[in-house]
Protein backbone atom coordinates (compact mmCIF):
# COMPACT_ATOMS: atom_id res chain seq x y z
CA UNK A 1 0.00 0.00 0.00
CA UNK A 2 2.84 2.40 0.83
CA UNK A 3 4.43 1.73 -2.56
CA UNK A 4 1.25 2.79 -4.38
CA UNK A 5 1.01 5.97 -2.33
CA UNK A 6 4.65 6.81 -3.11
CA UNK A 7 4.07 6.33 -6.84
CA UNK A 8 0.90 8.42 -6.69
CA UNK A 9 2.74 11.18 -4.83
CA UNK A 10 5.53 11.17 -7.42
CA UNK A 11 3.03 11.32 -10.29
CA UNK A 12 1.28 14.30 -8.78
CA UNK A 13 4.54 16.17 -8.16
CA UNK A 14 5.93 15.55 -11.67
CA UNK A 15 2.73 16.07 -13.69
CA UNK A 16 1.44 19.37 -12.41
CA UNK A 17 3.03 22.47 -13.81
CA UNK A 18 1.60 25.82 -14.86
CA UNK A 19 1.88 27.21 -18.35
CA UNK A 20 1.90 30.96 -19.07
CA UNK A 21 -1.90 31.19 -19.19
CA UNK A 22 -2.31 29.61 -15.75
CA UNK A 23 -3.84 26.42 -17.16
CA UNK A 24 -2.42 23.18 -15.79
CA UNK A 25 -0.31 21.41 -18.35
CA UNK A 26 1.16 17.95 -18.03
CA UNK A 27 4.96 17.94 -18.01
CA UNK A 28 6.34 14.69 -19.34
CA UNK A 29 10.02 15.42 -19.02
CA UNK A 30 11.63 17.82 -16.55
CA UNK A 31 14.74 19.70 -17.67
CA UNK A 32 16.56 19.24 -14.32
CA UNK A 33 17.09 15.90 -12.61
CA UNK A 34 19.51 13.05 -12.02
CA UNK A 35 21.75 11.31 -14.54
CA UNK A 36 23.73 8.10 -14.38
CA UNK A 37 25.80 6.05 -16.81
CA UNK A 38 25.10 2.67 -18.36
CA UNK A 39 26.46 0.17 -20.92
CA UNK A 40 23.72 -1.54 -22.95
CA UNK A 41 24.46 -4.20 -25.54
CA UNK A 42 21.72 -3.21 -27.94
CA UNK A 43 19.79 0.05 -27.94
CA UNK A 44 16.03 0.49 -28.37
CA UNK A 45 16.63 2.27 -31.69
CA UNK A 46 18.15 -0.96 -33.02
CA UNK A 47 21.72 0.33 -33.09
CA UNK A 48 24.57 -1.55 -31.55
CA UNK A 49 26.02 0.28 -28.57
CA UNK A 50 29.40 1.87 -29.31
CA UNK A 51 31.42 2.40 -26.09
CA UNK A 52 33.23 5.51 -27.40
CA UNK A 53 30.05 7.23 -28.56
CA UNK A 54 28.33 10.05 -26.68
CA UNK A 55 24.80 8.70 -26.47
CA UNK A 56 21.92 8.68 -24.00
CA UNK A 57 18.71 6.94 -22.99
CA UNK A 58 15.65 9.06 -22.22
CA UNK A 59 11.95 8.49 -21.59
CA UNK A 60 11.14 10.74 -24.55
CA UNK A 61 10.45 9.36 -28.00
CA UNK A 62 12.31 10.64 -31.04
CA UNK A 63 15.62 8.87 -31.45
CA UNK A 64 18.41 10.77 -33.19
CA UNK A 65 17.92 14.16 -31.48
CA UNK A 66 20.88 15.85 -29.81
CA UNK A 67 20.84 17.11 -26.22
CA UNK A 68 23.21 19.17 -24.13
CA UNK A 69 23.68 17.68 -20.65
CA UNK A 70 25.34 19.90 -18.02
CA UNK A 71 26.49 18.81 -14.57
CA UNK A 72 25.01 21.35 -12.14
CA UNK A 73 27.85 20.89 -9.62
CA UNK A 74 30.81 21.72 -11.87
CA UNK A 75 29.14 23.23 -15.01
CA UNK A 76 30.81 20.71 -17.32
CA UNK A 77 28.67 19.90 -20.36
CA UNK A 78 28.52 17.21 -23.03
CA UNK A 79 26.47 16.88 -26.20
CA UNK A 80 24.81 13.48 -26.57
CA UNK A 81 22.64 11.77 -29.17
CA UNK A 82 19.43 10.06 -28.07
CA UNK A 83 19.37 6.43 -29.23
CA UNK A 84 17.84 4.41 -26.38
CA UNK A 85 14.80 4.34 -24.12
CA UNK A 86 15.22 4.60 -20.35
CA UNK A 87 15.54 4.94 -17.39
CA UNK A 88 12.87 2.65 -15.99
CA UNK A 89 9.54 4.16 -14.91
CA UNK A 90 10.34 3.70 -11.21
CA UNK A 91 13.75 5.39 -11.50
CA UNK A 92 12.20 8.20 -13.55
CA UNK A 93 9.63 8.80 -10.82
CA UNK A 94 12.47 8.97 -8.31
CA UNK A 95 14.13 11.79 -10.27
CA UNK A 96 16.41 10.11 -12.80
CA UNK A 97 15.76 11.77 -16.15
CA UNK A 98 18.59 10.51 -18.35
CA UNK A 99 21.10 7.66 -18.65
CA UNK A 100 24.37 8.56 -20.39
CA UNK A 101 26.90 6.31 -22.08
CA UNK A 102 29.92 5.73 -19.88
CA UNK A 103 32.10 7.89 -22.13
CA UNK A 104 29.64 10.81 -22.06
CA UNK A 105 29.22 10.56 -18.28
CA UNK A 106 32.99 10.59 -17.74
CA UNK A 107 33.13 13.95 -19.60
CA UNK A 108 30.98 15.66 -16.95
CA UNK A 109 31.84 13.66 -13.81
CA UNK A 110 33.81 10.73 -12.47
CA UNK A 111 32.15 7.37 -13.16
CA UNK A 112 32.85 6.45 -9.52
CA UNK A 113 30.31 9.06 -8.48
CA UNK A 114 27.55 7.15 -10.28
CA UNK A 115 24.73 9.73 -10.14
CA UNK A 116 24.90 13.49 -10.72
CA UNK A 117 22.39 16.33 -10.87
CA UNK A 118 22.10 17.65 -14.43
CA UNK A 119 20.28 20.13 -16.63
CA UNK A 120 19.20 18.76 -20.03
CA UNK A 121 18.43 20.92 -23.05
CA UNK A 122 17.41 19.92 -26.55
CA UNK A 123 19.58 21.28 -29.37
CA UNK A 124 17.62 22.76 -32.32
CA UNK A 125 19.76 23.97 -35.24
CA UNK A 126 22.50 25.29 -32.97
CA UNK A 127 20.20 26.70 -30.26
CA UNK A 128 19.56 25.00 -26.92
CA UNK A 129 16.06 24.79 -25.41
CA UNK A 130 16.02 24.35 -21.64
Amino acid sequence: MRRYLLVLLCLVSFCGCQDKKGIKERSVYPAIGLATWYNPRLTASGERYQPGEFSCAMRRRGFGKNYLVCNMDNNRCVEVRHNDFGPSFFLFMMGRIIDLSENAFSEISSTRRGVVRVRVGEIHSGQIDY
